[in-house]
């Protein structure tokens, strides 16, 4: 059984990943809400990375 202690850790560490995403999601231009991704285990930064890395950024400038 967690302990109120363990379960505020877990959240503080989670809104310091959360929120920095939140922001580079804006600045990309793509839906912030892909950022609650953070929060599911194991695989949920995985997840973020290779989205960020494979989709293309709606405000990036276009090579020519």
């Amino acid at each position: 059984m967690l302990m109120v202690p363990e379960i505020l850790q877990v959240v503080i560490v989670g809104m310091m990943i959360l929120i920095p995403m939140i922001l580079i999601y804006k600045k990309v231009g793509l839906n912030p809400a892909w950022a609650a991704l953070v929060f599911l285990p194991g695989f949920g930064l995985l997840i973020i990375f290779m989205h960020l890395a494979l989709t293309p950024w709606p405000n990036a400038k276009q090579e020519r």
